[in-house]
């Protein structure tokens, strides 16, 4: 897999893609995102969440978090304490505590282990957390399920296969912010995918 190709040159210089593979790819192992479709789907929405695999925390501030009990964001501060961190931007006090059990890592009392800012930023911890939060999200979500619906063979731009990337993008937005970029980084990926054992 040439994941600086994948995620798009401009955006995932290969340096930074050298720096998340070996994390990415035990990400997809541990998450079971092992089939092409699963890891194209994946790699889309985590590429368009990380704007390329540079950015492991959200720029805002968090402040628009506070308050949140949808979040869990019920202590003051919490807002931006626990903004959104990793590739896919786990967000908010509950998401940051249910990563903690599953990891088996204290992400409450030290939140910037899921991420550094960006990727040159980032210590090894903050790589390989970034990574696996964004599969523990992924399978927190049952995104597999949804991949499994969209046929690699055929146009993502219409029919099921648009509405099924839809969801999924619903699952891990919210909404379709970013739609077309997403879109379009799984356009760009799918000849790095077509043609593999499924």
């Amino acid at each position: 897999m040439d994941l600086a190709q994948i995620m798009g040159a401009a955006n995932a210089p290969l340096k930074a893609a050298q720096k998340f593979m070996p994390f990415i790819v035990d990400t997809c192992d541990r998450y079971q995102i092992n089939t092409p479709i699963r890891q194209l789907c994946f790699l889309a929405q985590v590429g368009h969440e990380s704007g390329g695999l540079f950015y492991t925390e959200e720029l805002a501030s968090g402040k628009a978090y506070e308050g949140r009990p949808d979040l869990g964001n019920t202590v003051p501060g919490d807002g931006v304490r626990f903004k959104g961190r990793g590739l896919i931007q786990i967000t908010g006090r509950a998401n940051y505590g249910a990563l903690s059990t599953a990891l088996g890592a204290d992400f409450i009392d030290n939140p910037t282990l899921l991420g550094g800012r960006n990727v040159n930023l980032c210590t090894p911890d903050q790589l390989k957390y970034a990574a696996l939060s964004a599969g523990w999200y992924w399978n927190s979500r049952n995104l597999n399920a949804v991949a499994d619906k969209i046929d690699i063979g055929h146009s993502i731009d219409d029919g099921d296969n648009l509405s099924q990337f839809k969801l999924m993008t619903r699952r891990i937005n919210g909404g379709l912010n970013g739609i077309a970029d997403r879109l379009d980084r799984f356009k760009k990926g799918v000849q790095f995918f077509v043609g593999m054992p499924a």
